[in-house]
């Protein structure tokens, strides 16, 4: 079998967190699409109040149990891998049962107030964040945001999470520009905290799909970096529902050739395999098409967690 990208889905979710297919439409939509690689990665579960509803229960064991029976259901037709979105945020350690993991940040604490703000829920939140917690420095709250992302990318997840979600929101330098020293410093020093030998970084079209953004995460000079210090990227889609488990895959390899990469990673059972990521467009070309046409501009810029 020639191995490509669209092979392997391993950030998803489910209606046990925040995504809207049940576990086996998830997985039946991801054999449906070719995938031969599909894992489930439900947000961990946090006491965070606005995270309720949003994150998987305290108690695992049904997730757990589900994805068990699925793995039987698919015995040599597609690998059905035990992951977990693991939060900053989280009380509970990564399970031990788990196959893979993510490491993502989307909430940063207040230590004077106990309160925490979600950093890619709408820009009302975010604007609060930045008033509240860093005195209305926007770049203050990046700076803020990767130094949760360094802490997280110490703990050597399998996967880097969506890098740069702190730009979700910043469509057109709405908020921030993404250009200022400050901004790619602290973004560069995050990156450099990774273990490129322990850890993928991933390229991730979840906010695409779901409209907040054009291109997928993270930006092509972070990309550029990670490559400059060996490490290997994997294609995900950050899926929230069926339709969506391989979305936007050639512009997330297109953004990866550009950067200068020529193979992806897919997670498989056995552990990291190398896979090419073949001709196809460049960004330049899904830009002027305008790649964000595939699904709809969310609603008075809110998308709801990635």
């Amino acid at each position: 079998m020639r191995l490509t990208p669209e092979c392997g889905s391993v950030h998803t979710h489910s209606v046990l967190c925040d995504g809207k297919g049940t576990l086996a439409e998830m997985a039946a939509a991801a054999y449906q699409a070719g995938v031969r690689y599909f894992g489930a990665s439900g947000h961990s579960h946090t006491e965070i109040p606005h995270d309720a509803g949003n994150v998987l229960p305290a108690d695992l064991s049904d997730y757990r149990s589900q994805l068990l029976a699925l793995r039987d259901t698919y015995a040599g037709r597609m690998e059905i891998l035990l992951g977990i979105e693991q939060d900053s945020q989280s009380s509970q350690p990564v399970p031990d049962w788990t196959d893979y993991w993510i490491g993502s940040v989307h909430n940063l604490y207040d230590p004077r107030t106990g309160k925490h703000h979600c950093v890619d829920w709408d820009r009302e939140k975010l604007s609060a964040c930045r008033d509240e917690l860093f005195g209305g420095d926007m770049l203050a709250l990046t700076e803020g945001y990767y130094r949760d992302v360094a802490a997280m990318a110490e703990r050597k997840p399998v996967i880097l999470g969506h890098i740069d979600l702190v730009t979700k929101l910043n469509r057109g330098n709405a908020l921030f520009d993404e250009e200022a020293p400050r901004y790619r410093a602290a973004a560069l020093e995050a990156l450099h905290h990774a273990d490129p030998d322990k850890t993928l970084l991933e390229i991730n079209t979840g906010a695409i799909s779901r409209g907040c953004r054009d291109t997928p995460y993270p930006a092509a000079f972070l990309l550029r970096e990670w490559r400059a210090m060996g490490g290997q990227v994997i294609l995900t889609a950050d899926a929230h529902s069926p339709e969506t488990v391989i979305f936007g895959y050639r512009q997330a390899a297109a953004l990866a050739r550009a950067a200068g990469y020529r193979e992806s990673v897919l997670l498989t059972g056995r552990g990291w395999e190398p896979c090419p990521l073949g001709g196809g467009e460049t960004p330049e070309n899904f830009h002027k098409k305008g790649a964000a046409a595939a699904a709809p501009f969310c609603l008075n810029d809110t998308c709801g967690i990635l």
